[in-house]
């Protein structure tokens, strides 16, 4: 059995991607890993609505869709909450599409095709920043 580690129990996420496939394959692996799946949404548009409905600790989105784009996503979750923990999961390496997230702030970028032992591990760093945040500030 792969051993892709945990994370802290009562983590929640919320999951955006145009594809239902990768959002239900990726939403099950969370789950494994101890986090709660409290939204899965399949555009932008969705995932902003959602996110304001169901503040997630931790929000995973594609950059790539159809109508409303990871970008739209990151640009308006930090609009509503600037602390927000956003991980942008992509296949574009392309240097203008790197620039733009970063000036967005996403907190991390996993490329694909990634594995999850990484995702796990991401998340893990960035809760524990989170938390440092939230303690000090």
């Amino acid at each position: 059995m792969l051993d892709v580690g945990r994370v802290p129990k009562g983590c929640t996420a919320m999951v955006i991607d145009d594809d239902k496939d990768t959002v239900g394959l990726f939403s099950e692996f969370l789950e494994i890993c101890n986090v709660r799946v409290i939204g899965r949404a399949y555009d932008g548009s969705q995932g902003v609505r959602m996110y304001r409905d169901l503040f997630p600790d931790i929000v995973f989105s594609d950059v790539m869709m159809a109508g409303y784009d990871g970008f739209y996503v990151l640009k308006k979750i930090r609009q509503i909450n600037p602390y927000a923990i956003v991980v942008i999961i992509t296949g574009d390496v392309r240097p203008e599409t790197i620039e733009e997230l970063q000036r967005l702030k996403a907190d991390a970028i996993v490329y694909k095709p990634f594995e999850m032992g990484q995702v796990v591990e991401t998340v893990n760093k960035l809760l524990a920043t989170s938390l440092c945040r939230t303690k000090t500030g």
